[in-house]
C-alpha cells in the first residue's frame, strides 16, 4: 500500500514508527543521503525539497491515483487522519496534538539538528554556535519536561506529536543534554522507547546506516555543501 522513501535519521524514524504502530504494510525504499541519492530525478518527483522521508500511498481513501507526500509532519498527519489513529477527532484534542506536532517540526527538530551539527560534524569548533544551539535545545527540553509534569504524553494521549519528538531526543548526549536533568522527559522517553512498535521502527534500516558512514569528506560534501544548483 505504501512506499516509504527512507534513511535512518530522526525524521525517517518518525514515519517508520507510525507505520509500525498502525500495523500497515509498506515497502522500504532506501535513499542514501550520504551518496546523494536524494537528488535522483525519480526521487525529486516525489520530494522536490530533496529531503527524506517521503511517502507514496498507492491506495488513497478517495480511490484515485497514488498520492505522494514529503515533509515528515505532513506525512504523520496524513497517515493518522487516514487510519483514524494517534490523532484525536475532536476539535480540542486534534488542535492540541497539531500544536505540539508543529512545535516539533518548527523548533525541536531544527534546533537539535543544529546542535548536533556544530557539536559533531563542524570541521572546526565554533564556540558561539555550539553554545547557542546547545542552550536552545536545553530550553526546549525544559518545555517538554514542564509539559509532561502532569500528563503521560505531550498532547494527553499517545499521538503523532510524541512520535515526532521522540526520535529527536534519542541523540540527547550528542546535543549536549542529560536526561537526568529532565525527570519528566526521561520518564516519557523511556516509556515510548519500551513500545515494541517504536523498537521496530527504530531498527528499520540500521544496517544501512552502519554500512554507509556520514563522516567521510565525500559524504560531508553531499550533506552539508548543498546550494540551489
Amino acid at each position: 500500500m505504501y512506499d516509504l522513501y527512507y534513511w535512518p535519521t530522526p525524521n525517517g524514524f518518525k514515519i517508520s514508527i507510525l507505520l509500525e504502530e498502525l500495523g500497515q504494510p509498506y515497502t522500504l525504499k532506501p535513499v542514501n543521503i550520504a551518496k546523494g541519492e536524494q537528488f535522483a530525478p525519480e526521487f525529486l518527483a516525489i520530494s522536490p525539497n530533496n529531503r527524506m522521508p517521503a511517502l507514496v500511498d498507492h491506495a488513497p481513501s478517495d480511490g484515485g491515483a497514488a498520492i505522494a507526500l514529503f515533509e515528515s509532519g505532513a506525512i504523520l498527519e496524513y497517515l493518522a487522519t487516514k487510519h483514524g489513529a494517534f490523532l484525536p477527532s475532536d476539535i480540542r484534542g486534534r488542535t492540541e496534538t497539531m500544536v505540539w506536532l508543529f512545535w516539533q517540526v518548527g523548533g525541536l527538530g531544527p534546533m537539535a539538528g543544529q546542535a548536533h551539527h556544530f557539536r559533531q560534524y563542524a570541521p572546526e569548533p565554533v564556540p558561539y554556535a555550539i553554545e547557542r544551539y546547545t542552550n536552545e535545545v536545553n530550553r526546549l527540553y525544559g518545555v517538554m519536561n514542564k509539559r509532561l509534569a502532569d500528563r503521560d504524553y505531550l498532547a494527553g494521549a499517545y499521538s503523532i506529536a510524541d512520535m515526532a519528538s521522540w526520535p529527536w531526543v534519542v541523540s540527547h548526549a550528542n546535543q549536549g543534554q542529560s536526561l537526568d536533568d529532565f525527570p519528566n522527559l526521561k520518564r516519557w522517553f523511556d516509556a515510548i522507547g519500551a513500545r515494541p512498535a517504536v523498537q521496530r521502527g527504530m531498527a528499520l534500516g540500521a544496517d544501512l546506516r552502519e554500512a554507509n558512514a556520514n563522516t567521510t569528506p565525500e559524504a560531508r560534501a553531499v550533506l552539508f555543501g548543498q546550494k540551489a544548483r
